[in-house]
């Protein structure tokens, strides 16, 4: 149904990217050192990771197992878009709960690779996922590192206020 919609209305996909860019940024943002919230956030938004790139489709594409391309997305290109929006949330979370971002794009990449592989037995495999999967870690460790300079930020000036008011 949301495919369906966002298919009908390609143009709202950067609108639906910048949504759930936001949403990460404010959870973050309020469970920041909170790591068993944030870890429990990263599963729970691996969870449409899986659901939406492991199940098998009904249809195949005349014995090809895996396509090898590389395309830039453009705003009318959903599936290219959904792909860099679906691996955004889960490098978000892990980023700010492991405070690892070199490590957390590695393993965002490295999981859309092994998923692209066990695509490629459906057949399903198609390197443009993965490219945009890790477009989307990219995108999920700049907002983190964006989410916790803020917050520390915002805790320094908090403790120098009270070392003023002192």
């Amino acid at each position: 149904m949301i495919t369906n919609f966002l298919l009908d209305h390609s143009a709202l996909v950067p609108v639906a990217i910048a949504l759930v860019a936001l949403v990460c940024a404010v959870l973050g943002h309020l469970f920041a050192g909170k790591r068993r919230i944030l870890w429990a956030l990263t599963g729970a938004s691996l969870v449409p990771v899986f659901a939406l790139t492991l199940m098998p489709t009904a249809h195949t594409i005349d014995g090809i197992l895996c396509t090898v391309q590389f395309s830039l997305p453009t705003l009318g290109a959903v599936e290219l878009l959904a792909n860099v929006a679906l691996f955004l949330p889960p490098v978000y979370f892990a980023t700010l709960a492991a405070e690892r971002p070199l490590t957390m794009f590695a393993a965002g990449s490295a999981l859309s690779a092994v998923i692209e592989t066990l695509q490629a037995f459906v057949p399903a495999c198609d390197t443009n996922d993965w490219l945009m999967n890790t477009v989307g870690a990219v995108l999920g460790v700049a907002l983190a590192l964006g989410t916790a300079w803020l917050v520390k930020r915002r805790a320094q000036s908090g403790s120098s206020m009270g070392a003023i008011s002192s």
